[in-house]
This record gives structure tokens, C-alpha cells and sequence, in this order.
């Protein structure tokens, strides 16, 4: 990507929190672009931790669960950024804590909290900031492959993705009343983030994910990066209210036959074609 593509851009990153996170990569990414970027993290605390890892970048605090301190951090980049030619949303959060891996069992309380940081949080982000969106801006987001698996320790997490994929649509009709900004997706495979660290059995499926990617080698949070920058830019106008699915291949190769032999060796007999 040549430097005409963000350098200049103001581009605010939600969902930084170290350098394991995808959003601390495509911050990274940008700021390697010439771009201008901005963070937005959830705490103080965060704070003090992200400016380290990014001193090139103006940090806000807003915790997306607040409407009150989501309309301050529309206020201050009036203030100081008030043209805003992208927005990165990698924000997440599912408590399992009191979960008991059966889906049917989730608390009304966490699965709200799930969709309300999940998903709602990027539907008030656009709202408050939509004032200050160039006309061509571009919203993206970090999603999951797919939303159609049935993973019983990521609980109920998909469905909040699904909830946020769908929304990709609904924005971009409600932005197309005034403007051209585009909302789409990065849909990740398994990464190794801090994030998914929390996820109960997460590292037997990152293992298992690594044996089902064509070429035997996990997904990166680099390769995610760089689709997002992609979705960012200008080279992807033509593209509004999709996911774009960064698997590495995965999804395509459940039944290679290696992994097949291997799950069913011991429990049927096989026959040698």
C-alpha cells in the first residue's frame, strides 16, 4: 500500500489494550502509514499502559458501556480532531465466569452485557461521531469467521457477532441518507490474543485450527491488520456492509483427509482407497 493511500487520515482505534491486541496492530499498521491515529480505551489504567506501546498517538478514555462518556469523547475530538476519516471497532466482551458452557444456561445479565459491548457499542460510536465522519469515511470492525458454529466454550459470543455483522447493514442504509461512509468487517479465524486467552479450552481449538488451515500454519494478527487497512482505504469504495472473511483457508478444509483418519482411527475401521 503506497503512502497515499491513509497517510494524513485521522483514523480512531477502539480496543487497544496491549501488543497481542489486533486493534494495537492496526494502530501500529497506521501509524507506519502516516496516518494520525487516535485510541480510545476503556480506563485510566489503559491508558497509561496504551501510551506507552503508542506514543505517537492521542489517547481518550471512554468505557462504549456509558452513553455519557461516549457523547465527551464526541466533544473533545470536535475539539481536536474534528475530521475523523476512519474508525477501527475491535471491542469485545463476554463474562464466563458464571457460565456454564451450555448455551441455554446463559444469564440474561451476561448475554446483554455481550451484545451491549459487542455489538450496540459500534452502532453509538457511529451515532455520536457521525458529525464528525468525512463524507467517505470508512467504519470497520472485528468479527468472528463465522457466526454458524456451534463452539460450546465461546458461548455466547457468536451470537453477539451476529448481531454486529447484521448491524453492517443497517448503518450503512442509515448512513446512505447523508453521506457515503462504508461499514464492513474483518472476520478473523483464531488468533493468539490476550483476548481469546480467556475463552475456555480456546488453546486446543487454536491447535486444532493450525491443523485445519491448508497451509499448517495459524492465521496472524498481522494478516488481520492488513485487511483491515485495506477495508480502510480507498482501495476498497466499492465495498459497504460486508464481512471479509480472513480464515487462512480454514473453512474449507474440515474433511482434508489426514484429520479425518486421525478422528476416526480406533473408533471405525478405515479402508485404504
Amino acid at each position: 500500500m503506497n503512502d497515499t493511500e491513509l497517510h494524513g487520515k485521522t483514523v480512531i482505534v477502539f480496543g487497544v489494550a496491549n501488543k497481542r491486541s489486533v486493534a494495537y496492530r492496526i494502530a501500529q499498521r497506521l501509524l507506519e502509514e502516516g496516518a494520525t491515529v487516535v485510541c480510545s480505551v476503556r480506563s485510566e489504567q489503559r491508558r497509561e499502559s496504551v501510551g506507552k506501546l503508542l506514543p505517537g498517538c492521542d489517547l481518550y478514555v471512554c468505557d462504549v458501556e456509558n452513553d455519557e462518556q461516549i457523547r465527551d469523547l464526541a466533544a473533545q475530538l470536535r475539539q481536536e480532531h474534528p475530521t475523523i476519516h476512519g474508525i477501527v471497532h475491535s471491542v469485545a466482551f463476554a463474562s464466563y465466569e458464571s457460565f456454564s458452557g451450555q448455551f441455554h444456561e446463559v444469564s440474561r445479565k451476561d448475554f446483554l452485557q455481550c451484545v451491549s459491548v459487542s455489538c450496540y457499542s459500534l452502532i453509538a460510536i457511529s451515532n455520536a461521531l457521525k458529525e464528525l465522519l468525512d463524507p467517505r469515511a470508512s467504519v470497520v470492525t472485528i468479527s468472528i469467521s463465522t457466526t454458524r458454529m456451534a463452539v460450546e466454550s465461546y458461548g455466547f459470543m457468536a451470537p453477539a457477532k451476529a448481531a454486529l455483522d447484521s448491524s453492517l447493514a443497517f448503518l450503512a442504509k442509515s448512513f446512505s441518507r447523508f453521506s457515503e461512509v462504508r461499514f464492513n468487517a474483518v472476520c478473523a479465524g483464531l488468533l493468539k490474543t490476550s483476548a481469546s486467552a480467556g475463552i475456555p479450552n480456546y488453546a486446543d481449538h487454536y491447535l486444532f485450527a493450525e491443523q485445519v488451515i491448508p497451509r499448517k500454519r495459524a492465521l496472524t494478527t498481522d494478516e488481520v491488520a492488513e485487511a483491515a487497512l485495506f477495508l480502510l482505504s480507498e482501495r476498497s469504495s466499492g465495498i459497504n456492509a460486508q464481512g471479509l472473511v480472513v480464515d487462512a483457508g480454514m473453512s474449507i478444509n474440515y474433511f482434508d483427509a489426514d484429520i479425518v483418519r486421525h478422528a476416526l482411527k480406533g473408533i471405525w475401521p478405515t479402508q485404504e482407497p
